[in-house]
């Protein structure tokens, strides 16, 4: 590696339209203690990237920054006093931000081994998207033979949630477009059109007793009727929030008063539950713990890709240099699964 190699790297300088994002080259940075330099080979486009666009994801850093949530790619160097062998191995990480560049420092315990036979595009399909789905399903413990409904099913995290509750053996009712019904049967998924003004109708005459647990990307008014949809004992999941986009409503605000809903919701006698799933929860307090965690769970998935149980989905890939077209794409969600960049 040449001292005067160069990264090249998407810029977000602030609330802009698509074409409003960067491309940026500085040098090459130099790994410190703990740190693998990893060159970028594939990392996506997802709802987190959407929102820090317009300045409505909680959390996001100050403008400007490098987007960017996950990633696959080889370890180019490593830090002072950093295991040397991890150099030229493929590794995924969620990194939050940071990953929409060619090359990315990442601490080498955010570091998940990608086994060398996975396309780089389509481990990246799995990476926080599968972690995602995978410790929700766990997290509502099911049995093989139950049912639950999925909203967003043709979406990132959706497309892998569907597989895996099938793969477990859960009777799996998805909800999107009408256009990706046909894909969706394919993956076993019973789907309904999310637009159907008797949506909750078709979802009772499938599941006359309440679906088991209802996974939901959106809230908004509908969360009132996933909860209403669950059978005794069934869990609601909410983990996106991607009805506050466009209210003209302070995101933080509406996230609060659905935190609130779902407390009290959970005191009431009859059973059932829900909750918001957090991906980050513990990484501030427990971040060793966490990390493990993530690094088990990531391996899992990537082994289940490995072995076909899941069927990745990629909707569109795209070189580094296209971004601004290839977030135009992921925000019309036209084709199912994810938008991977390819630096």
């Amino acid at each position: 590696m040449t001292t005067d190699a160069m990264i090249t790297e998407v810029v977000l300088p602030g609330v802009v339209e698509p074409d409003g994002l960067r491309l940026h080259r500085r040098p090459l940075p130099v790994a410190g203690r703990g740190q693998a330099l990893v060159e970028v080979e594939a990392t996506g486009i997802s709802f987190a990237e959407q929102q820090m666009r317009r300045a409505l994801y909680p959390g996001q850093p100050k403008f400007p920054f490098v987007p960017g949530y996950d990633l696959v790619g080889t370890v180019r160097a490593v830090g002072p006093d950093t295991d040397e062998s991890l150099v030229g191995t493929r590794v995924a990480a969620v990194t939050k931000i940071g990953a929409w560049a060619s090359h990315a420092l990442v601490e080498t315990d955010a570091l998940t081994p990608v086994p060398a036979d996975l396309d780089p595009a389509e481990a990246e399909t799995v990476v926080v998207n599968g972690v995602t789905a995978w410790q929700m399903l766990r997290g509502a413990d099911l049995r093989a033979g139950q049912t639950i409904l999925v909203h967003g099913a043709n979406g990132g995290v959706g497309t892998v949630l569907v597989q895996l509750g099938r793969h477990l053996g859960l009777r799996v009712i998805g909800t999107a477009a009408a256009r990706h019904h046909a894909g969706l049967r394919n993956l076993g998924v019973e789907p309904l059109d999310y637009r159907d003004p008797d949506l909750a109708t078709r979802i009772r005459e499938l599941s006359p007793g309440g679906v088991d647990a209802v996974f939901d990307p959106v809230a908004g008014p509908g969360v009132r009727t996933s909860y209403a949809l669950l059978a005794p004992g069934g869990k609601l999941v909410v983990y996106g929030n991607a009805a506050a986009v466009g209210t003209g409503q302070s995101v933080l605000w509406v996230f609060v008063k659905l935190l609130a809903r779902l407390y009290t919701w959970n005191v009431l006698p009859n059973g059932h539950r829900a909750g918001f799933y957090n991906f980050w929860a513990g990484s501030r307090t427990r971040r060793a713990a966490f990390r493990r965690r993530l690094r088990t769970d990531l391996g899992i998935v990537l082994d289940l890709l490995r072995q076909g149980v899941i069927v990745p989905q990629i909707a569109a890939r795209y070189p580094l240099s296209e971004v601004s077209a290839a977030l135009v794409f992921a925000e019309t969600r036209s084709r199912a699964g994810k938008v991977v960049l390819e630096p």
